[in-house]
């Protein structure tokens, strides 16, 4: 059973840096892609920053140059998520999600949630 905890989430000032951790256990195949999604009230869910099996890396464009994803290099299924420079507008659950693609047949894994909170 597919398994995504994540942690680090919490409220800071308007400028601050959080940094989000997500672990993903239980697959039998290689994840082709796994990042970070966010919700805020009222919105839909979108994607903030994912890596895929070959490291190639997309960001949504309100957090260029703000948000780093990286990966464990000794475990490619954990991955971080640094946020810089927040803005208020950050605030949302974040989720971490994760894709396999088993005989080209798409499965995709969410986390709980973490809730981060940006104070103006």
């Amino acid at each position: 059973q597919v398994q995504l905890v994540e942690s680090g989430g919490g409220l800071v000032q308007a400028g601050g840096s959080l940094r989000l951790s997500c672990a993903a256990s239980g697959s039998s195949f290689a994840f082709v892609n796994i990042g970070w999604y966010r919700q805020a009230p009222g919105k839909q869910r979108h994607m903030v920053a994912t890596i895929d099996m070959r490291d190639n890396i997309n960001y949504a464009d309100s957090v260029m140059g703000r948000f780093t994803i990286s990966r464990d290099n000794a475990n490619k299924n954990k991955v971080w998520l640094q946020l810089n420079s927040l803005k208020p507008e950050d605030t949302a659950v974040y989720y971490c999600h994760a894709e396999e693609q088993p005989w080209g047949v798409v499965r995709e894994y969410w986390g709980q949630g973490t809730q981060v909170t940006v104070a103006s």
